[in-house]
């Protein structure tokens, strides 16, 4: 039996840091429950911002860009921001293949995009 790693989730004041648990996200179910697991953070606990930190991540599939994109349009609707934080040269290429460099803010780490007083305006 396969074990899920999807996210981890920590608040620090009104923003939600969400964590990835994997060097490789790219199982349907895995992202289908990171999914989940934001939905319901952002629904019962509505952060600011988030930031999406992908520390350790080497591969993704394109599923997570849609999590993303999920999660942003949650925030954004109580005027929140979505930031993306310590990302692999190779999948920030992915960003800006798509042109969603645009609309999320990139930071080296989730501390520095903490320490920013709004995540950028996109």
């Amino acid at each position: 039996m396969k074990t899920v790693a999807s996210v981890d989730i920590h608040r620090e004041g009104d923003v939600a840091i969400v964590s990835f648990t994997s060097g490789c996200i790219s199982d349907v179910e895995q992202i289908m429950d990171a999914s989940s697991r934001v939905n319901r953070h952002v629904q019962e606990n509505p952060p600011r911002e988030i930031i999406f930190d992908f520390s350790g991540v080497k591969f993704f599939s394109s599923q997570v860009l849609g999590l993303l994109l999920e999660a942003r349009g949650h925030v954004k609707r109580h005027g929140g921001q979505v930031a993306v934080c310590a990302l692999d040269p190779q999948l920030h290429r992915v960003f800006r293949i798509t042109n969603l460099d645009k609309i999320f803010a990139f930071y080296p780490d989730w501390q520095t995009a903490l320490s920013e007083s709004t995540v950028a305006d996109r």
